[in-house]
């Protein structure tokens, strides 16, 4: 008896079919956006060195992420520190965001906007440069 190699796959049966049903799949693939610009890839890289900063001061204090109010839906979005780096790390990567499912039932007293984040750290900054 003759092994077979685990790398060899079986002929796909839709070879050169023009009703092939998984180049339906592929059409629903984004198209590549246009790349960041420099700028823009600075301003990533800010926003992700300032979340690092917002996270160590305010995950100890129970604050489990960002808010964020979407303009397409009007309605608030709940971002974990740990989905909101993801996304930010892949429109660096990528130049664009994949859409992601928001958080379950969020308690909205457990998120906080980017600009009290940004206040919060310029507060404990001032504080501890005044000592």
């Amino acid at each position: 008896m003759q092994a077979v190699p685990h790398d060899v796959l079986p002929p796909d049966p839709f070879a050169d079919d023009p009703n092939d049903p998984a180049k339906e799949i592929a059409a629903l693939d984004e198209p590549a956006g246009e790349p960041i610009s420099s700028d823009e890839r600075s301003e990533l890289l800010a926003d992700l060195s300032d979340l690092a900063v917002y996270q160590a001061l305010l995950e100890p204090r129970g604050v489990r992420g960002i808010v964020v109010d979407c303009g397409e839906c009007d309605q608030p979005h709940y971002h974990d520190w740990h989905l909101l780096r993801a996304s930010l790390e892949q429109l660096l990567a990528d130049g664009h965001m994949r859409p992601h499912e928001p958080a379950y039932d969020p308690n909205p007293a457990d998120y906080v906007s980017w600009d009290y984040c940004r206040g919060f750290a310029d507060g404990v900054t001032a504080t501890e440069s005044a000592y």
